[in-house]
């Protein structure tokens, strides 16, 4: 399929008029743009959500503006348990993506046995356009790309309804 050139996230996610989800499923994630906060957590120092200067960004702007115009944001993490280091830095950041608007649940890959998930995480965009993550083994991004074959779109749409039924909400999860 020939590629088309990818906008931003924040370009996508402006267009959205009534859903985005995200769809995770790695253990690891090589994010540069998460170096900092990941020393800080590591060094028990990680900005809380109070102190929104230190944290809030571009992300969470165009996150907060989407749920302020009425589109559902929801967040999927299919974890494996013990939880990595990565996994656990996640989980305590993950109020900053709550008090962005996002709704966050996570399913351990243990409770996931019969459901059918994709190869890679994604974002899908009121349910006719996904995004494809694709990284690395060592959870370095390699690049995205878009899909809009209605194939692909049910499919990620059925995903991501069956692991957002059995997963436990961000307030109500607690990590092993």
């Amino acid at each position: 399929m020939p590629q088309r050139a990818l906008p931003p996230f924040a370009e996508l996610l402006a267009q959205c008029t009534t859903s985005a989800v995200h769809l995770e499923t790695r253990d690891v994630y090589a994010v540069d743009e998460e170096d900092q906060d990941l020393k800080a957590w590591r060094a028990g120092e990680l900005a809380g959500t109070a102190d929104r200067a230190a944290w809030w960004g571009a992300f969470h702007d165009s996150v907060a503006d989407a749920v302020g115009r009425g589109v559902a944001v929801q967040r999927a993490r299919v974890i494996s348990t013990p939880a990595t280091e990565y996994i656990r830095f996640e989980h305590a950041c993950t109020p900053r993506n709550l008090a962005a608007g996002e709704d966050v649940r996570w399913l351990p890959r243990d409770q996931a046995l019969g459901l059918l998930l994709p190869a890679h995480d994604y974002w899908l965009f009121d349910g006719q356009l996904v995004r494809w993550h694709h990284f690395a083994g060592d959870g370095t991004h390699l690049r995205d790309e878009l899909d809009e074959r209605t194939e692909s779109t049910d499919r990620a749409g059925q995903a991501f309804a069956a692991v957002w039924e059995r997963a436990v909400p961000h307030t109500a999860f607690v990590l092993d």
